[in-house]
């Protein structure tokens, strides 16, 4: 058993080098725990809890902490920064007759309002997300 519990431990890892996204890292932790247990002494059904057990907490409670250090260095692509930021309406924005158009650094863009109200010309809009080459936006008040 000592050989199964030090061979997902490896399994798990090398998978974690080759994707590099954090989803085995937690299931070796608890491979890692279960081999331990053997090398005690503990029982078969002692080990498959033990394996269990450690990955359900470590998932639960260093994964979050892992996401947020991992993605702290990762660099937004121009579109995701372009979130939260202002635009001027210049084709009045109506999702019903799906049409809207607003200027965003000097570029226009497709436009519709995120709840759906119609926005007139001229005014300032939010930018809330982008769906394909579509800015969703909402009003800026």
């Amino acid at each position: 058993m000592q050989l199964l519990w030090l061979g997902m431990f490896i399994t798990f890892l090398v998978i974690e080098i080759f994707t590099l996204g954090l989803t085995t890292i937690w299931f070796a932790g608890g491979a890692l725990i279960a081999f331990f247990a053997t090398l005690l002494g503990f029982e078969i059904p002692v080990q498959i809890v033990l394996f269990l057990l450690v990955s359900l907490v470590l998932l639960i409670f260093t994964r979050p902490v892992a996401l947020k250090y991992f993605n702290a260095k990762r660099v937004k692509t121009n579109s995701e920064s372009y979130i939260g930021k202002t635009a001027i309406v210049k084709e009045a924005i109506d999702n019903d007759k799906n049409v809207g158009q607003v200027m965003f650094n000097g570029i226009e863009w497709l436009a519709k309002s995120v709840n759906g109200e119609q926005i007139e010309e001229g005014k300032t809009v939010v930018i809330d997300n982008i769906e394909g080459v579509t800015l969703m936006v909402k009003e800026d008040k």
